[in-house]
């Protein structure tokens, strides 16, 4: 399974989040860090729906860089 996630640097550090899978955010200093806490964040986030019994939200959202 693939989510998109965005990455946005800050002045000081970095922030990492899923659109389709809402509340599910991390911050770090580094962008390598914050790539790690993501992944992480994510197979928790699914674990804690499955358990829950929630339905796994289906990865909708897509990404494309343009060129202007």
């Amino acid at each position: 399974m693939q989510y998109v996630v965005i990455i946005e640097k800050t002045d000081t550090n970095y922030g990492a989040y899923v659109p389709d899978l809402p509340g599910c955010v991390v911050v770090a200093e580094t962008q390598y860090e914050v790539k790690k806490l993501i992944r992480e964040a994510i197979e928790l986030h699914l674990k804690s729906l499955r358990e829950d019994g929630t339905p796994i939200p289906e990865a909708v959202t897509i990404s494309e860089l343009i060129d202007v």
